[in-house]
């Protein structure tokens, strides 16, 4: 193909991008019932027990400026310590096992756990692997579930907002 001809298309054909999500009512339901239930913005911790990593592509997607999820007081933290949600991703591996029960200690109360993905609700492709001690709840008790392989980011806005509407303190 020339050179002419594709920048003629390119100019003339449409983006191929997807529209933006129209995300402002999720957005003013998620802030109200974070300001809530904490008074504040809520702080994730994800943790990866084990994943294939496809979990952690749409959770990074969240942080992008198509979804932005800081506009809705969500912010990610490094530290156990500073988080209210431990975000949980794969099926519990056996290695893993230990260091995500040591992060759910290390999270001040009160703390809630969601297990995201099909692997960490009830260990997906890897279900009965020797290397995997099972899903999250196998290891933790998880607050909520958010499905999918791997769940979109607008379905991870959801169950967290589901989370701060329906969440014990």
């Amino acid at each position: 193909m020339s050179m002419p001809r594709l920048l003629a298309e390119g100019i003339l054909k449409s983006a191929l991008t997807e529209p933006a999500p129209d995300l402002a009512e999720l957005g003013v339901a998620f802030e109200a019932a974070a300001r809530r239930r904490l008074g504040r913005s809520l702080s994730i911790r994800q943790v990866d027990a084990g994943s294939c990593n496809g979990c952690e592509l749409e959770i990074h997607a969240l942080s992008n400026a198509y979804y932005d999820l800081e506009r809705f007081g969500l912010r990610f933290v490094a530290s156990p310590r500073h988080a209210d949600v431990l975000l949980v991703t794969g099926p519990v591996t056996l290695n893993m096992r230990e260091a995500l029960e040591r992060t759910y200690a290390a999270t001040p109360a009160p703390k809630w756990v969601v297990a995201a993905g099909a692997c960490a609700i009830d260990g997906g492709l890897f279900a009965g692997s020797y290397a995997c001690a099972g899903s999250v709840d196998k290891v933790l008790t998880v607050d909520i579930r958010i499905p999918g392989c791997p769940p979109t980011p607008t379905a991870l806005l959801k169950g967290l907002l589901a989370l701060m509407e329906g969440a014990k303190r």
